[in-house]
């Protein structure tokens, strides 16, 4: 059934038809956006005991080693849904078995809800048929107090490759990004707290249109309900090519594409009572709202 809080123009059946193809590889803008974003927890004075990164293969494996680098004492999550994805993730990130010896700091699997103390998300949400329910997922697996970090691509991403596309008369060459303004209202809405968003924009430049298309597959796909119907004949990628030739190639002999780059930060809150006439507190929350009550975040 939609849902409102879907993206008008990203295909569910498209999405998770993705979901299961990407390449269980992590692309170099992915692994560059962690790094970035990996430097952004020096401001948080306060090192998780527990945290949880979410699809790390995809997300950025050597982004993953930093992370446990700096938070080398803390228990780690890795939640790798797809199981091809999986494999790639216990293979690359498994502990040798002199370090199991004492007790492995590494688990696979969703971790119990209210466990984690951060939780870590590289360029994904930009893919999401359902994002909220996404960002209530990651919400769930968070303590009071724990803190969410993400990155994903925003609305001026490919804008070079959209005005080619438009100019040719084409479909749109891929779903639209959301604004960082919205993601900060979703987690709001979510349940989350002072959300910090902020953006950057990252320029690739490439040598060949081959090269340069051979970095778009390995970083998504067109997820745009209204995209290429059908095939396109043998000629087309000649076509798109020499489009791309002719916008594209600027004084300095490259092929530029510019994308933009959201970051965001909040936190879970204590959570809050109904008032009225008779109020309800389920008992994970009273626990929750005791345990938290009068920490700081330090």
């Amino acid at each position: 059934m939609a849902s409102s809080e879907r993206p008008p123009t990203i295909d569910p059946v498209a999405a998770a038809r993705w979901e299961t193809a990407a390449p269980a590889l992590s692309p170099w803008l992915h692994e560059e956006v962690g790094r970035r974003m990996e430097e952004r927890l020096q401001w948080i004075m306060r090192a998780p005991e527990a945290w949880a990164d979410w699809e790390p293969v995809r997300g950025g494996l050597d982004a993953h080693a930093r992370v446990a680098q700096r938070y080398a004492q803390a228990r780690v999550h890795v939640v790798e849904p797809q199981p091809r994805r999986a494999t790639v993730a216990r293979e690359r990130l498994a502990q040798p078995w002199w370090r199991r010896l004492g007790g492995s700091k590494l688990e696979f699997g969703a971790p119990a809800a209210g466990t984690m103390q951060m939780l870590w998300a590289n360029m994904q949400l930009h893919t999401a048929a359902d994002p909220q329910a996404l960002i209530r997922q990651w919400h769930e697996a968070l303590a009071v107090d724990g803190f969410l970090m993400f990155s994903c691509l925003g609305p001026d991403t490919l804008r070079e490759l959209r005005a080619v596309y438009a100019a040719s008369g084409w479909p749109p060459p891929g779903h639209e990004f959301t604004d960082m303004h919205d993601w900060g209202d979703m987690l709001v809405h979510s349940g989350f707290a002072e959300p910090v968003m902020d953006m950057e924009r990252i320029t690739l430049a490439f040598d060949t249109p081959a090269r340069l298309l051979q970095e778009l597959r390995e970083l998504g796909a067109n997820l745009h309900p209204q995209r290429f119907a059908a095939l396109r004949g043998r000629h087309w990628p000649d076509r798109l090519g020499a489009a791309l030739e002719r916008e594209l190639r600027g004084a300095d002999g490259k092929l530029t594409l510019t994308f933009e780059i959201v970051y965001g930060h909040a936190f879970k809150p204590l959570p809050r009572a109904r008032v009225g006439e008779q109020t309800a507190v389920s008992v994970g929350d009273m626990r929750a709202m005791l345990q938290a009550g009068g920490r700081g975040r330090g």
